[in-house]
């Protein structure tokens, strides 16, 4: 099982200030932690610079890193039709860009939990979409992969099937393929109200890749703190809700893995650690030293 990483605490200079390249992140990346590869995300990346996206690639080959999996974040729960179709001509544009930069995963969604939207209708729209991508992901080599998300760090609402009930559901109604599956994520299911550990039995034969994280609440905030503050249109995370440093927070990671080797995984695991830019590069280091800790232990590496 090999390890990649994620940069979840520089996506604000990535995405947002532009006070740090991608190009910068790999040559960091590569020099300061022990891992495999690097998930990239299509908000940093210059999608339709061809050239460029082959620099990045070739310059994460030569540090002797894989790019595992595109990570991307569609709204497929769209009220309108239309809406939901431009929703898949960018999960496309998304798989070209995973297959340009050599990736074998992008990434897929079920959109925002929009207020008006009911279960059934929200279901159909997301495994409308999702059924509309697959071919063409499996023309370009690509797996997409079905996270158990809590919420894009620029949406509005949190993920629609964010809850493990809705989430199975729209498993089921995706159906099965030989190039989709599961991201699984335990922290996400944390932060849903979901055991973690109940989720990952139900779709565990169905896993191809995992998110590596550990949430915690600040404050002494609760799980109810956080659904109010859900309740509501607020752009980004709440603030209550924090990633830490992985093997320090809410996941049982030793019972985790335990269950992924009982089902022979091999997929890549990518560290989604950090929340402050400061101290990120010193937590990302701890939490891919505990990992390579543990994937030895269980037999994952």
């Amino acid at each position: 099982m090999p390890l990649a990483a994620f940069p979840k605490c520089f996506l604000d200079a990535l995405c947002v200030d532009h006070t740090m390249t991608p190009e910068q992140w790999v040559d960091m990346a590569a020099d300061q932690l022990d891992i495999d590869g690097l998930e990239f995300f299509t908000e940093f990346l210059p999608l339709d610079d061809d050239a460029r996206l082959q620099a990045l690639r070739s310059q994460t080959e030569a540090h002797g890193l894989a790019i595992p999996m595109m990570c991307y974040s569609p709204d497929f729960t769209k009220p309108l039709a239309e809406d939901r179709a431009v929703e898949v001509t960018k999960q496309k544009r998304a798989i070209d860009a995973a297959a340009k930069m050599g990736a074998q995963f992008c990434r897929v969604l079920s959109g925002q939990r929009r207020p008006e939207l009911t279960l059934t209708e929200g279901i159909g729209y997301a495994a409308e979409c999702i059924q509309a991508c697959l071919p063409y992901a499996a023309e370009k080599g690509i797996t997409l992969v079905l996270e158990n998300h809590y919420k894009d760090s620029f949406w509005s609402f949190p993920e629609f099937a964010q809850k493990r009930d809705a989430f199975l559901a729209l498993l089921d109604a995706v159906g099965e393929a030989p190039n989709f599956g599961v991201n699984y994520d335990p922290s996400n299911a944390v932060v849903a109200g979901d055991d973690p550990i109940e989720l990952l039995e139900q779709v565990k034969h169905r896993v191809k890749t995992m998110h590596a994280s550990d949430r915690y609440f600040e404050g002494g905030a609760t799980f109810e703190d956080l659904k109010k503050l859900d309740a509501h249109p607020m752009a980004g995370y709440a603030s209550i809700l924090k990633h830490g440093i992985i093997g320090r927070g809410m996941n049982d990671y030793d019972k985790i893995f335990s269950i992924l080797a009982g089902v022979g995984f091999t997929g890549w695991i990518s560290i989604e650690d950090g929340q402050d830019p400061e101290v990120g590069m010193e937590h990302l280091k701890l939490s891919a030293d505990f990992l390579r800790i543990k994937m030895k232990q269980y037999g994952l590496r």
